[in-house]
């Protein structure tokens, strides 16, 4: 091969690419949503630490 060649198999496959049908593209924004989520607790930080605690030590003595 010279300067300037090509492979003839990468230039077709370009060409199928550059045909693809955009509708079988994925949409990554398909499911985007705007908005805001809010989590009401009587529990105080504390408490909800002190279960996060809890719960991480559960999951160190499953992993055993």
């Amino acid at each position: 091969m010279g300067f300037g060649s090509y492979d003839e198999s990468e230039q077709q496959n370009r060409e199928q690419d550059s045909n693809m049908d955009e509708s079988s593209a994925v949409n990554v924004h398909e499911n985007d949503h705007k908005g805001e989520i809010t989590f009401d607790s009587d529990a105080s930080s504390d408490e909800l630490i002190a279960k996060l605690g809890e719960m991480k030590d559960d999951e160190t003595e499953d992993e055993s």
